[in-house]
C-alpha cells in the first residue's frame, strides 16, 4: 500500500463515527437514544462533511492521476456513507422520521 491519503482516513473515521452512532442507539424505533439527540447530529454532521470531503479528494486524484482500483473503491465508500450521513441527518430530525 503506497502513502496514507486522506480517502484513506476518511472512510476510517466515518466508519468508526457509523460505529459510535449505532451503538448509541441512532437506528432505535422508539427514539431511545443514549445520546442527546442534537450531540448525534452534530456527530453525524461530522461523519457526513469528512466522508463527503474525502470522496471529493477521492474523486479529484482519480481524475488527476489516473484509475487506482484501491482509491476508486475507498471513494465509493465514502460517498456510499456520505449519503447515508445525510438520510440519518434527515430521520433524527424531529418530526422527519418515517
Amino acid at each position: 500500500m503506497g502513502k496514507l491519503t486522506f480517502p484513506w482516513l476518511a472512510m476510517g473515521m466515518g466508519l468508526l463515527v457509523a460505529v459510535g452512532l449505532v451503538v448509541s442507539g441512532v437506528l432505535s424505533p422508539e427514539a431511545n437514544y443514549d445520546l442527546p439527540l442534537l450531540t448525534m447530529m452534530i456527530v453525524n454532521e461530522f461523519g457526513f462533511f469528512v466522508t463527503a470531503i474525502g470522496a471529493g479528494i477521492g474523486i479529484n486524484t482519480l481524475l488527476k492521476g489516473g484509475m487506482q482500483p484501491t482509491l476508486l473503491m475507498v471513494t465509493i465508500a465514502c460517498s456510499v456513507m456520505a449519503a447515508s450521513f445525510l438520510f440519518l441527518a434527515i430521520r433524527l430530525w424531529p418530526g422527519m422520521s418515517a
